[in-house]
């Protein structure tokens, strides 16, 4: 199985190594077969190839069978046109990756910004919305028609919010078979209420999933006043990526903060947070949120190529990377232990040794 290493930017490198790391100890447990191919982007591929993301890296990034996303700087690219392109946004785009699914979770061990404990996971739209490098067919979804006045312009599908919706509801089913669905359609009457149809559309079709609508504001409102009662939360691109990172902050930290891009076919693990280059080099930087990302892309690849081994690689990688977290002496520094990344990620590789495998 070939999976895609993009090391990107920053911290990318480092967080990237030591997730390689973890998951060559699950491929050794599981017996898997993993073939990790690394592919430069970012600033390492402007400088040798003119573009940060390079005709042929998208081309090996597609002929994987999964992906593992690492930081990216691409507010620090230069334009467009001069090969600042934004890896991110780009394979999102150009591999259909419509589904960014974003777990919150407390640990008893971790301390929370609440107190509460919750389990919630946000299903955001990936391919739409107000992001101008994604939203248009051709050319960018803003424009600026004087010195004065700028335009941006917000697409919403009937395609792109039914798959969301159903790929929300399906993921409900296998937790607390609850859905809400967050929206502006008391402002954004056409987009939202588009958006709002569609998702009732689908709630119709799961009578033994639990629907309701929260308007973003309250939305907001209710994730720090009473986290413990989301299960699954669908919405729309832009309002997904600020209370995906708000219910992450609250649960713990960003730096614990994993995430899947999903398609039909095909997955890419990427961490929430950004590249930090304040810290690069350094040894530091914490790398639970990719290793967690991998695990998700495992899971997701075991269910949807319907091989056991995957999922239980990927649960493996999870269950070790709690374990890690649980002991105050194999956390990093920023959790207040005393490992670097590498340490870290040899730490939680060591406990993926020692599950037993479930096949």
């Amino acid at each position: 199985m070939k999976i895609a290493l993009l090391p990107g930017d920053g911290i990318g490198p480092e967080i990237t190594a030591a997730t390689r790391l973890v998951m060559e100890a699950a491929d050794r447990q599981h017996r898997i077969g993993f073939d990790f191919e690394e592919i430069d982007i970012g600033f390492a591929a402007l400088k040798a190839h003119g573009s940060t993301l390079p005709d042929s890296a998208f081309e090996a990034a597609r002929a994987a069978d999964g992906l593992i996303l690492g930081p990216v700087s691409h507010l620090d690219y230069p334009p467009r046109d001069k090969g600042g392109l934004n890896p991110s946004g780009e394979l999102r785009k150009r591999l259909d990756l419509f589904a960014n699914i974003r777990p919150a979770v407390t640990r008893p061990e971790l301390p929370s910004a609440t107190g509460a404990s919750f389990d919630m996971v946000i299903y955001r739209e990936n391919t739409e919305g107000f992001y101008a490098d994604r939203c248009m067919y051709a050319g960018p979804g803003e424009l600026q028609v004087t010195a004065d006045v700028t335009l941006s312009m917000r697409r919403i599908t009937r395609q792109a919010s039914l798959r969301i919706a159903e790929a929300a509801f399906e993921g409900a089913r296998a937790r607390r078979k609850h859905v809400t669905a967050v929206h502006k359609q008391n402002v954004l009457k056409i987009t939202d209420g588009l958006f709002l149809g569609c998702c009732r559309e689908v709630a119709a079709r799961y009578p033994d999933v639990a629907y309701d609508e929260l308007i973003i504001d309250a939305a907001c409102a209710h994730l720090v006043r009473r986290p413990e009662a989301f299960d699954v939360i669908v919405t729309t691109n832009m309002f997904g990526d600020i209370l995906s990172d708000l219910a992450s902050e609250l649960s713990g930290s960003l730096g614990l903060a994993a995430s899947v891009n999903a398609g039909e076919t095909i997955a890419m693990a990427q961490a929430q947070h950004g590249s930090a280059p304040d810290i690069a080099g350094q040894g530091i930087a914490n790398p639970s949120s990719l290793i967690g990302s991998a695990g998700m892309l495992l899971e997701w690849l075991g269910l949807h190529r319907q091989r056991p081994e995957l999922s239980a690689a990927g649960r493996s990688i999870l269950t070790a990377l709690d374990m890690a977290l649980k002991d105050p002496s194999t956390r990093t520094r920023d959790l207040g232990g005393q490992l670097g990344t590498q340490a870290f990620a040899q730490a939680v590789a060591d406990r993926v040794g020692s599950t037993v495998p479930s096949h």
